[in-house]
């Protein structure tokens, strides 16, 4: 177990190395920092300054190591465009991204999983059709499309939501939430729809196939035979072993939640991590660009090592290869 434990953790550091790098390169080769804190007019003493002072006249290699060491503590400079710490924008803007990737992955759960159970015990019904054929539409239409058709729909037409905004939230310390207003729940519900379209068509379509798998098996032959009812073979042993993959599939693409939660924030202008990193690329906001790339491949890591370790101790196998190797 901590050999497993050792090697996965050392995979995750050399990943985090090569993103650091990456995202080092950046203040390298995109842009000047001295002119885009500057300005065009800077004399030529004040530009040499400030290269001492951002420790840009040191080799590369120490210049590297200095960023590794201030990325480990969150700190990442100053954001060229606001003119504000990077850490501070970021513990900012979490906590509206964080919400809306949770709510998604929440409704994608609650409709999938129940509709792709449906879909597997009623195959060849209408209904159970007609929802794989929602899934494809879901699965095929790009995330934009389906906000600004929402917005049309339930925005514009209807008034029932506002179209744009976190709305009202409450700060508990640093910590900021629309969960608990009503204005924001109204001005959450649209793009956590939007978010959760495509994560849900594919909960949907995994249970199914997963589900139909599984009833093939010989325990649930068993399970039949020893004359319990549908109820219990479908929910007591069917549906507990069909949600191992769909767990872990559901926490992986937790990540990907938040990390492509960028259009989605841009269509209804949702005030999270997403549209600041758009608005950092239209600015060439080298600082705040490299601060994301980071934080997203620390939550992919993150997520893909409790997964591994969650796979260890739930399947035997791995153990005895992990003794054996």
């Amino acid at each position: 177990m901590l050999v497993f434990i050792l090697r996965r953790l050392a995979q995750a550091l050399v990943v985090m190395l090569t993103v650091a790098f990456i995202a080092f390169m950046l203040f390298q080769y995109v842009g000047d920092p001295l002119t885009n804190l500057l300005g065009q007019d800077a004399t030529p003493e004040q530009r040499e300054q400030l290269r001492q002072d951002l420790g840009l006249d040191q080799p590369f290699f120490v210049q590297f190591a200095h960023f590794v060491g201030n990325a480990a503590q969150g700190e990442f400079g100053i954001s060229l465009r606001q003119g504000r710490k990077v850490s501070a924008l970021i513990a900012e803007r979490f906590p509206a991204t964080l919400e809306l990737a949770a709510v998604a992955a929440l409704i994608a759960l609650v409709v999938g999983i129940p509709a792709g159970v449906y879909a597997a015990l009623r195959r060849g019904k209408l209904m159970s059709q007609a929802l794989m054929a929602l899934s494809l539409l879901g699965v095929s239409l790009p995330t934009f499309l389906i906000g600004i058709l929402l917005i049309l729909v339930f925005a514009v037409q209807l008034k029932w939501f506002p179209s744009f905004g976190r709305g009202d939230v409450l700060a508990w310390g640093p910590w900021t939430t629309g969960l608990l207003t009503v204005d924001g729940l109204r001005h959450l519900l649209l793009p956590a729809v939007t978010l959760s379209v495509f994560q849900l068509t594919l909960i949907m379509r995994l249970v199914r196939a997963e589900m139909l798998e599984v009833l093939r098996a010989d325990y649930i032959k068993f399970a039949r035979a020893r004359g319990l009812s549908d109820r219990a073979v479908y929910f007591g042993h069917a549906l507990k072993n069909t949600l191992v993959p769909v767990i872990t599939i559901t926490g992986l693409q937790l990540g990907s939640l938040i990390a492509f939660a960028i259009i989605t924030e841009t269509v209804f202008q949702w005030p999270g991590m997403g549209l600041l990193f758009i608005q950092a690329v239209q600015f060439a906001d080298i600082p705040v660009m490299a601060a994301y790339l980071c934080l997203i491949s620390l939550i992919f890591v993150v997520i893909n090592l409790l997964v591994d370790l969650l796979y260890f101790a739930v399947d035997p196998r791995l153990r005895v290869r992990g003794g054996a190797h």
